[in-house]
């Protein structure tokens, strides 16, 4: 068993983001992955998000 690729914990994080990951891959992270990777991966996306929809509504309403 190899550790995942970077490449592979994002795609893993983003797929879990949206809510498509498989079961099998799930398991596949838990299994291989290291929790704090996914845990700051997941904290960087969530930061990126949020910090999109806050530009995104602020330039909707032209402030």
């Amino acid at each position: 068993m190899s550790k995942p690729t970077i490449t592979q914990v994002i795609k893993s994080v983003l797929s879990a983001f949206i809510g498509v990951q498989s079961d099998s891959n799930r398991q596949k992270d838990f299994e291989q992955g290291s929790l704090s990777t996914y845990i700051i991966v997941g904290v960087i996306f969530t930061i990126l998000f949020v910090m999109g929809l806050i530009f995104l509504v602020s330039t909707i309403i032209g402030n």
